[in-house]
This record gives structure tokens, C-alpha cells and sequence, in this order.
């Protein structure tokens, strides 16, 4: 999150005007905080054509919703009302309660629908809408989250905002019924005053987050050191992972901090980042029954997650669980690889290839109930001898360690699984796999939480290189298959041969004409990955062309760095550079890491300048606030190495060529690049001819060892120890 110093004044100044006296309107004309008995209306508005699941779930609320568009500027501009901006996503629970609670409220949605233009938006369709308000309302409540609410003059400026409300007030704290009189009160007797604290605010958001300090660090090992020290610090040395309640998995910050200990030794450092990954696999976060992770956990000892399951999230992990195999060569790491992926293709994978978004917390209205068991259910269930391991193990007490208190009647009792005593016999482990078994077969019976199928460019191009590369590592062709097949779907649905042009969702059979950096970046570096572990000349073709795009489109040739959004994005009122890594990386920051790797493959060195540019342009961000740049961090320090890469001879389909692939990637080296000898790869590549047997050459910037035939030498020849990135590399 970035500090606004200059907003909490000017927050607190409207924030006071609001909570004085103002003139309401009358008492009849104030929002209704329960629908009048007897009555049912069925509506339609607005969202009923959109495609997203999310927009689609509010198309029949009372509540007069406009998509994010021209129609709905344009509406408040000529009635003169202020916009109420409420995003969310599809697999959101507290969006599931104040729906609940307050746009499927008659009473609440007459009142939106006379004095406001009310608009959804769908963050994970429009990341950009979503990254300007929510640094809005970050700043000026000094904390963030979904759903998020925010009141904006007709011109799209932010005046306050919040994210979930309760109908009614708390502890002296307005609900929503109240914010929406006051606020409506406020526009009517002051709107002068509000245009104009708009007005400040939004000059004070282009300036913050459009201009970087004149004056840069020198991107030297010193930098990236000081970072890793300030995140190395805030490990929780108990349950692992970072800082207290709520806990993300974040998991770009524990695999920079792999990275930095494999290059130094630091076996200490080592151990934690496995403690991270065994606690969190531990933990209900963790599913342990049908695999995946969950988004968060609400408590520090990641027992009781936020149920939804994130694509993005089960991306990241599948890559941090794979990074823990190859360093400790401990085979329970790549038991939770398997896990991930092979919950990725049962639950999340369109038959045609693309993967799916999300899963919801909540089914049959609670949050949940999906995944959670009491007692008494495996009493019925289970054999006695089942039963006596399976409590053990997971930690079921009649009592229960979970309840949705979001909602009005909670269910008791409910036991959300979690490893409490993984101590098992050989006996007890077959009892324990019968038991798990019955109740995987009990719970997919169960009614399954909503599922969120949009396909999203972005979030594939996450997936598609973790994938690949467990398909290498793992030896599991299935994953290998997945992806490419989903490249193909991608390539088929969303990408436009012509105007090469990458779109950012597909569902329902249409794509939408969003350009996200995000949408480029990721997938060009899941293209570049999938390219080193297959070594198909088209998917590095089609990196190279991703990567011209994303940097036409995007880049600012002037001062380095992405913009988030196209040129061509006229419904912002300000366009920026996002470099926060937080639950998702920044789209600047896997573009500089994916560009900095073809750079290398090619030896184009437009890849690199740009990518260069950008990590400069970048450094402060590098410096005053690691704990949002972890991957940046990781381009910085594959930045300052020197090159190393592997080249392979021969036919990539031949099975000597997938022996050395498949040795290649067997090496935890993150800074090293796999390459053929065909395709627009580097120049001493192609000079090399195919012999009778496929060779490997490894190379350290421009020296080469002799070549191997023998997956065994080639492994030995990659593991020797990185070192510490050569300290005379500055600026």
C-alpha cells in the first residue's frame, strides 16, 4: 500500500462535514432498512448483458446498477448526481452479505436508484478501475478490501469512500443507510465544497501516482540486499509466513526470500521458507481433501481460511511449492505440487483448455460449508477405526473450531481440517487414506460453491508456467498437456492474429476489448516459461510478439516503467503505473522479469533496455517499500547476475532433447534460461548443428563449457553453488 500523507486532512475534513448536522430530506425519502412485508418484485436492470459472473449475480437486484461505461458518466452528468461505485468480485463472501443485506433491499435500492447513479464493477475484469480507488480509500481509512465502496462526483473523482458497510450503524460508526442520507444530504446543500474536495484529491492521487523522485538508488546488490532484510525480519518464526492476522500466502515474498538464501547458503533462512510452506499446507488454507489453496487466512496459524479459492493464488503457490522441492529435494513439497495441479485440472479447467477463475466461500448461503464437517458427520461415516485416526489427524472436536458469523442463523459445530498430528503408522496412514477417501466422495456430492468461469488472459498466463514447469519436474505429462492446451485456447479465443492484440476475458463465447499490461505481461512470461521446458520454437515466437505488443502498448519510452492501462483507456482520470506485489504481482514487475529472460534467449536488446529502464525507474519503490516489491525484487537480482544459460541441440520432440530439459529444470538455478537451437534464439545457438545425440552446453555469460549428452553431467554441471551477484555491477 503507498502513503497519501496529504489525503488524511482532506479525509478527515469531509469525513467531519459529513457526520454533522446537514439538512436531510424527509423522513419518508430516507433509506429503508427492511423491505415492506408481503411484498416481491422481480427486476431486472442494467448488468443483465454483461459477462461476468459477478456483474451477472447483481443483474436482478432492485437497485438500478450501470456497468462502468460511457451510459453511466454520461446519466450523472446530466441529472447531476453523484456516482456510488461498489466493486467486488464474483467469489467475494462479504459481497455475498451487503447484497444481501442491502442491494436486494427494496427499501435501500429506491433510495440509490433517485439520488444516485449507481455503478458495479468487476475488479478482476477492470484491475485498473479497481487499483485507482482502492488506493482512494486505502489512504484516506487506511486500509483496503472488497467490497469497496466509494462516492464519486458525475467526472469520476472520488470524495469518500469505505468498503463493507452493515444496513444499520455500529458503535457510533454510520451504516450504509445512514452514509447514504448523509451523503445525499451533503451533495445537496454543499456540493460546491464536495466537487471541490474532489477535485484536490484526484490531483493529489495523478501527482502521487504518476511521479517518482528525481533522484535514484544505484540498483546494485546493495539495494536488493537491504530489502530481503527488511522482509527476513517480519517471517513469523512459529507458523511462518508474514506479519499477524489476516495472513496471505503473499507468495512472491517467501520466494524471493528462497532465492536469496540459496545464493548466499543461508540454511536458516532456508528453513523458514520450508516452515512457511509445511504450515501452510498444514493449515485449512490449505484443502485437504480436494487440493488447492484458499485466498487467506483469518487467523495467524492459517487454520480458518476465507474460503474462496483464487487462480492467481494457486499459480503462485504451485511455483513457491515446486522452488521448495527442487532446494530441499524433500518429496513432501512436490506431494503439494501434484496437489495443486492436479486440482487445477479437475475443478478449474474449460474443456477446451482455459482455466477458470475462482471458487466461492459460501454454498447454500453459508460460508464454508462446502469444505467443514462435525463430528457427527464422520461418526456416521467413518468405521470406528477410521474415525479414531481421522480425529486425531485433522483435530475434529465435537465443539468445532469454525462458525459463519456473517450469517443471521450459523450453523454449529463445524470443524474446518487442518494436520494437527500428522504422527501416523504405516497401519494409520492406509486407515487415514480410507477415511479421506469416503469423505471426498461425501463432500463432492455436496453442493459445490459457485464457480467463477470467466478465463482471463492474465491470470491463465499466471498458471501456464507453473504448470509447465511442474510438468518437467513433477515427469507428469498430463500437466505438460494442460498447457498447451491452454496456450491454445488462449491463442484461439484471445489473442487477434491481425492487429496483435491480446484481450483480457473470455466467456459465454465473447471476449472483451480491455488492454491490461497485466493481461501482456503474464502471459508473456508463462509463454517464456512454457518455451524453456518445451524448447517449441512457436511459443517463442509468439513470446517475442506478445512482448512487442506489451511494449508498444505500454511502455513509457521517456522515464521508463508500464503503464497499466492502453493508451486507449479514456474512462480513467488517471493513468498509472501499478508496482505494488501484493496478492497478485504487479504487471510491471513480471514484465521486467519475463523481458529480462528473452532478452537472454534472443539476445534482443530492446527486451533488455526496456526492462532496465523500468527496474531504475522503479528502484525507489525497491528501496523504501520492499515489502510490496518482492518481485521486483527477484527481476533486480536476475538483473545483476551474470547470464547463464543452458542450450540444447536437436529436435525438441526427441527424447534425448527431453532428457536434458527435464535435467535442466531438475537444478533450482532461478537466474538461468533454457534455449534451443532453433527459432529466434541468441546468436551462438544457432551456430550450433545437431550432432547424432542431442548435446547441452551450459554457459556463464559469454563462456561456454563443453558440451553434454548425459542428463547426469549436465545436472552436476548446473549445481554448483550460486554466488553472490558480482558487486561491481552499478550504475
Amino acid at each position: 500500500m503507498r502513503n497519501f500523507p496529504w489525503l488524511s486532512p482532506i479525509a478527515l475534513t469531509f469525513l467531519s462535514m459529513l457526520l454533522v448536522h446537514v439538512p436531510l430530506c424527509n423522513a419518508e425519502e430516507n433509506p429503508e432498512p427492511t423491505p415492506k412485508a408481503g411484498v416481491t418484485k422481480v427486476h431486472t436492470n442494467r448488468l443483465v448483458g454483461e459477462k461476468s459472473p459477478y456483474l451477472l449475480q447483481h443483474a436482478k437486484n432492485p437497485v438500478n446498477w450501470f456497468p462502468w461505461g460511457e451510459e453511466a458518466f454520461e446519466t450523472a452528468r446530466r441529472e447531476k448526481k453523484p456516482i456510488f461505485l461498489s466493486i467486488g468480485y464474483s467469489t467475494c463472501h462479504w459481497c455475498h452479505v451487503m447484497e444481501r443485506e442491502s442491494f436486494e433491499n427494496e427499501g435501500i435500492a429506491a433510495y440509490l436508484n433517485k439520488h444516485f447513479i449507481s455503478i458495479k464493477v468487476d475488479r478482476e475484469e477492470r484491475p485498473d478501475v479497481d487499483h485507482l480507488y482502492m488506493s482512494f480509500v486505502e489512504a484516506t481509512t487506511g486500509s483496503g478490501g472488497w467490497p469497496m465502496t466509494v462516492f464519486l462526483t458525475p467526472d469520476r473523482k472520488p470524495f469518500y469512500g469505505g468498503t463493507y458497510f452493515p444496513p444499520k450503524g455500529k458503535q457510533g460508526s454510520p451504516g450504509f443507510t445512514e452514509l447514504l442520507a448523509l451523503i445525499h444530504g451533503h451533495w445537496s446543500t454543499k456540493q460546491a465544497d464536495v466537487v471541490a474536495s474532489a477535485e484536490a484529491v484526484s490531483k493529489q492521487i495523478q501527482i502521487d501516482l504518476t511521479q517518482e523522485p528525481k533522484t535514484k538508488p544505484t540498483l546494485n546488490p546493495d539495494l536488493l540486499r537491504k530489502a530481503v532484510e527488511s522482509l527476513a525480519q517480519d517471517i513469523d518464526p512459529v507458523n511462518g509466513g508474514f506479519g499477524h492476522a489476516p495472513k496471505f500466502p503473499s507468495p512472491s515474498m517467501p520466494s524471493l526470500l528462497l532465492r536469496y538464501a540459496a545464493r548466499h547458503n543461508d540454511m536458516d533462512l532456508v528453513n523458514k521458507i520450508k516452515l512457511t510452506g509445511d504450515r501452510m499446507a498444514a493449515g485449512g488454507i490449505h484443502d485437504q481433501l480436494g487440493g488447492g489453496f484458499s485466498r487467506y487466512s483469518v487467523d495467524e496459524k492459517w487454520l480458518v481460511p476465507h474460503f474462496e479459492k483464487m487462480l492467481y493464488d494457486n499459480a503462485q503457490l504451485l511455483d513457491l511449492y515446486l522452488d521448495l522441492y527442487l532446494v530441499s529435494g524433500e518429496k513432501r513439497f512436490a506431494n503439494i505440487a501434484h496437489d495443486i495441479s492436479r486440482y487445477l485440472l479437475r475443478d478449474m479447467t474449460d474443456l477446451e483448455g482455459g482455466f477458470y477463475s475462482a471458487e466461492d466461500a459460501d454454498s447454500e448461503g453459508y460460508e464454508g460449508k462446502f469444505y467443514t464437517w462435525t463430528l457427527a458427520d464422520l461418526t456416521k461415516l467413518l468405521s470406528a477405526k477410521e474415525l479414531a485416526v481421522a480425529v486425531r489427524y485433522f483435530g475434529i472436536t465435537e465443539r468445532g473450531n469454525f462458525m459463519d458469523h456473517s450469517h443471521p442463523d450459523p450453523e454449529p459445530n463445524q470443524n474446518v481440517l487442518s494436520v494437527v498430528d500428522p504422527k501416523l503408522s504405516a497401519a494409520e496412514t492406509k486407515l487415514l487414506d480410507s477415511a479421506k477417501a469416503k469423505m471426498f466422495a461425501i463432500q463432492q456430492k455436496r453442493i459445490r460453491p459457485r464457480r467463477d468461469d470467466k478465463i482471463l488472459s492474465s491470470w491463465n498466463g499466471l498458471m501456464l508456467g507453473p504448470l509447465a514447469r511442474a510438468g518437467v519436474i513433477l515427469d507428469e505429462p498430463l500437466y505438460r498437456a494442460a498447457a498447451e492446451k491452454n496456450i491454445a485456447f488462449i491463442k484461439a479465443k484471445l489473442w487477434d492474429t491481425k492487429t496483435q492484440t491480446l484481450h483480457h476475458r473470455w466467456r459465454d463465447g465473447e471476449r472483451d476489448t480491455v488492454q491490461l499490461l497485466e493481461a501482456y505481461a503474464y502471459l508473456l512470461n508463462g509463454v517464456v516459461t512454457l518455451y524453456e521446458c518445451t524448447l517449441d520454437p512457436q511459443h517463442l515466437e509468439f513470446s517475442i510478439r506478445l512482448a512487442d505488443s506489451m511494449i508498444d502498448r505500454f511502455y513509457d519510452s521517456k522515464d521508463g516503467g508500464f503503464w497499466q492501462s492502453g493508451s486507449g483507456a479514456k474512462d480513467l482520470i488517471v493513468r498509472v503505473k501499478q508496482d505494488d506485489d501484493g496478492a497478485q504481482p504487479s504487471g510491471n514487475s513480471v514484465a521486467i522479469m519475463a523481458l529480462l529472460k528473452l532478452s537472454d534467449i534472443t539476445e534482443q536488446a530492446r527486451f533488455r533496455e526496456s526492462a532496465e529502464k523500468s527496474l531504475r525507474f522503479f528502484s525507489n519503490r525497491i528501496e523504501n517499500s520492499p515489502y510490496g516489491a518482492a518481485l521486483l525484487c527477484q527481476g533486480l537480482d536476475y538483473f545483476l547476475d551474470e547470464s547463464r544459460r543452458v542450450v540444447i541441440t536437436g529436435d525438441p520432440v526427441n527424447k534425448d532433447v527431453q532428457a536434458l530439459i527435464a535435467a535442466s529444470h531438475s537444478v533450482y538455478q532461478p537466474t538461468k534460461v533454457v534455449l534451443g537451437n532453433r527459432g529466434q534464439v541468441e546468436e551462438f545457438a544457432t551456430t550450433i548443428k545437431d550432432s547424432p545425440q542431442a548435446e547441452a552446453y551450459f554457459c556463464r555469460g559469454k563462456t561456454c563449457q563443453l558440451p553434454t549428452h548425459d542428463p547426469v553431467k549436465l545436472k552436476q554441471m548446473l549445481t554448483e553453488p550460486l554466488k553472490p551477484v558480482p558487486t561491481e555491477k552499478t550504475d
